[in-house]
């Protein structure tokens, strides 16, 4: 039986000839492959062959680094959202705050060239908050008593009347809107000049001509303007819209329903119009003022003024019969029949010749004016006469 070492183990040229061999052939190759360029197509050959197999070991290290990659990406992608996220609703918030800023500027713009047509001073103010009371349609304003509002001043934007303050405070007031169930305004059909008061109906923000006749010249579309007959509203600002207009046949009034033109609920600043006009007296008010005035004065009533009594007057003198027949028909009745009746001279016996006659002159004096002037005239062509006689 043989023992002999296997292949592998077997002994043949010794190692330091192997590496000195090998080494020699390695330089040659360099050297050809740096002058010649021979090996370059062998090269690539190589690493064709190679290139998935270097794939493959490489694929593990791609894994591990991919993955990595994936975990930091997601995290900063969320991060990146959270940040977008947050920009938009900053953008948002200043988009609404310029939109707005907008509108408030466009409606500050209407207001300025509503005021400057104006024929009144007027002052811009601002709605701070709705009054506390939910069953009224009120504003409260930031402009009050220092500000020189006063009771019942109109409320306006510019589009039309928006209401009337009735509370005054001393940096607020309190303005109660068109449409308020207590509030009514004088208006006038522009196209026709109807007038009519218009009333508020309260929360469904619509205007109400009540006391219509069914056959008055209104129709839908007609415009309402102040008719400036209250002293309060200047005549010609805008106050509704016809909307609906209905004729009741059975009632002896029909209805009319009006939209506000003005932005009653939807603007925010609103002019106050500082009215120093005092308001034109109405006829009763300036009817109790004569009548205060003439109590004051104590005049009398307007009544038939009775006639004068007659005075007792001294009988003339001798020489006046001709002056008493010119006095005669001058026009004074009662101070005719005096003298007829006592103004004659004397006869030589001391008593007068028409005594009796004085009573009878005395009578109309004290009674009914007219009849006075007949009886004032009788009796003077007889005393002038008889004078003569008596003389003779």
């Amino acid at each position: 039986m043989e023992y002999s070492p296997p292949p592998l183990f077997k002994q043949g040229a010794p190692a330091r000839v192997k590496v000195t061999v090998f080494a020699l052939i390695s330089i040659a190759l360099l050297v050809v492959d740096a002058r010649f360029h021979t090996l370059a197509a062998v090269r690539q050959v190589a690493a064709t062959v190679l290139y998935p197999l270097q794939m493959a070991a490489l694929a593990p290290r791609d894994a591990l680094a991919g993955m990595g990659d994936y975990f930091s990406s997601i995290s900063a992608l969320q991060k990146e959202v959270h940040e977008l996220k947050s920009q938009q609703v900053a953008l948002a918030q200043a988009m609404q705050q310029a939109q707005l800023q907008m509108a408030e500027n466009a409606q500050l713009r209407k207001l300025m060239d509503a005021r400057e047509h104006l024929p009144v001073h007027s002052m811009m103010s601002e709605i701070l908050y709705d009054a506390r009371d939910p069953s009224t349609r009120r504003v409260v304003l930031d402009r009050g008593a220092r500000n020189g509002v006063k009771l019942g001043l109109p409320v306006i934007d510019n589009a039309g009347v928006v209401g009337q303050v009735t509370r005054v405070f001393p940096f607020t007031s309190e303005v109660t809107l068109l449409t308020d169930k207590e509030q009514a305004i004088p208006v006038q059909v522009l196209r026709s000049g109807l007038r009519s008061v218009a009333y508020g109906r309260g929360h469904s923000g619509l205007l109400d001509l009540r006391f219509v006749a069914p056959n008055a010249d209104i129709q839908v579309g007609d415009v309402l303007v102040t008719s400036g007959l209250d002293g309060m509203y200047p005549a010609g600002l805008a106050v509704a819209k016809v909307i609906q207009v209905e004729n009741v046949a059975q009632g002896a009034f029909g209805r009319v329903i009006c939209q506000p033109l003005a932005g009653i609920d939807r603007h925010r600043q609103l002019l106050i119009v500082m009215s120093d006009q005092p308001a034109v007296p109405r006829p009763e008010d300036a009817h109790k003022t004569n009548g205060s005035a003439a109590s004051r004065r104590n005049l009398p009533k307007m009544e038939p003024v009775p006639a004068p009594p007659l005075q007792p007057q001294p009988l003339p003198p001798a020489n006046a019969p001709a002056a008493a027949g010119q006095a005669a028909p001058s026009g004074a009745p009662a101070a005719g029949a005096a003298p007829a009746a006592t103004g004659t001279t004397p006869p030589a016996g001391g008593r007068p010749a028409t005594a009796p006659a004085a009573p009878a002159a005395a009578a109309p004096a004290a009674g009914v004016p007219a009849a006075t002037g007949p009886a004032a005239r009788t009796p003077a062509p007889a005393r002038q006469t008889a004078t003569p006689k008596e003389g003779g």
